[in-house]
């Protein structure tokens, strides 16, 4: 991209000297060398300043700038030529450098400006010599090569807007498409795990013709409660988890476990590390009601533990004044980072 700017640098200050040239040449022309001269420095400046800035748009007291000398040299020259004449010859170079310094300026996406400069510049030279002679002059080819740039600039304009639109679509699809790959395959993993708990369950249904003992019973009300840990619990799952889980359930403990995105962001060891200490803590009490959930707010903590236990029968047998609410028997705080148990 370096390279391919200071190219066109360098061709367009060729290009742009190429004028100051013919200007040198034509030196004997007009009635004075002096105000000639001054008209090819206020152009060399021009050009140089538009040319050197890093900035693609120009700044617009640069662009003014550019239209005021549009508007000077063509007064500057005129003033020391005879505009009736028909051999002026290389001496009204300033038509074409006129016309080169405001193709510059349209081209920095100032186009606006730029067509006031050249038409400046018409408007001078249909006074100076007459409208008839804007061919000769070389005025219309000016004027196309910034008309021209004007509409190439605003081309280059929408296709880079256009090229941002079709990348941020492109951008969103990828994600789209990514996110319902994600759901497929989280759906197949789901499935995949319900039918492995409730197949058996539902041979042994079908080969009973629904005729279940009371032990059966209980068992479906405990792989309903784990395929709903599968839906809910979603991260919080491992092989340990759904262990110490289906225990704490058979020996009359209610477990709810609920991801809500919290560990997303957690892979490999980092997350076996979290479910690991889940399965520990789960495993460890004995509370009537345990509760996992993921800390979606928490920057530290992954997972908060919380297991609540019934009020002692012979406490609420006191009276009416006696605390019958469950008492907070375990609470747990799992960091994201380290495998490390808070307790409280």
């Amino acid at each position: 991209m370096v390279v391919s700017r200071t190219l066109a640098l360098i061709v367009a200050a060729f290009f742009s000297g190429y004028h100051v040239l013919l200007g040198v040449y034509s030196l004997d022309q007009p009635a004075s060398a002096a105000p000639i001269v001054a008209a090819m420095g206020l152009y060399i400046v021009a050009t140089v300043a538009s040319l050197w800035t890093s900035r693609m748009r120009l700044s617009l007291p640069l662009a003014l700038f550019n239209v005021g000398v549009s508007v000077a040299i063509p007064l500057i020259v005129g003033s020391q030529l005879d505009g009736s004449s028909d051999k002026l010859g290389y001496a009204t170079w300033y038509v074409a450098a006129i016309g080169t310094l405001m193709t510059i300026t349209a081209a920095r996406k100032r186009p606006q400006l730029a067509l006031l400069g050249v038409g400046m510049l018409v408007l001078h030279s249909v006074v100076w010599a007459g409208v008839g002679e804007l061919g000769h002059l070389g005025v219309i080819g000016s004027v196309v090569w910034v008309v021209a740039a004007t509409l190439l600039s605003r081309a280059l304009v929408k296709a880079n807007r256009d090229a941002r639109q079709y990348g941020r679509a492109e951008r969103e699809a990828s994600g789209w498409h990514a996110a319902q790959e994600a759901h497929l395959y989280e759906r197949q993993v789901r499935l995949t795990q319900t039918m492995r708990l409730a197949m058996p369950m539902l041979r042994r249904i079908s080969e009973s013709d629904g005729d279940l003992s009371a032990d059966d019973r209980q068992e479906c009300r405990l792989l309903e409660a784990a395929i709903r840990d599968e839906i809910r619990g979603r991260r919080l799952l491992n092989h340990a988890v759904r262990e110490q889980v289906m225990a704490a359930r058979r020996r009359g403990a209610s477990v709810t476990l609920l991801d809500e995105g919290g560990i997303d962001d957690l892979n490999g060891s980092a997350l076996e590390s979290v479910l690991n200490t889940l399965a520990t803590a789960i495993g460890g009490t004995t509370a009537d009601r345990i509760i996992a959930r993921t800390s979606a707010d928490s920057e530290t903590i992954a997972v908060t533990v919380v297991g609540l236990s019934s009020p002692d029968p012979a406490v609420s047998a006191l009276g009416p004044d006696s605390s019958g609410e469950e008492e907070v028997d375990l609470w747990i705080e799992i960091p994201r980072k380290v495998a490390r148990v808070v307790s409280g």
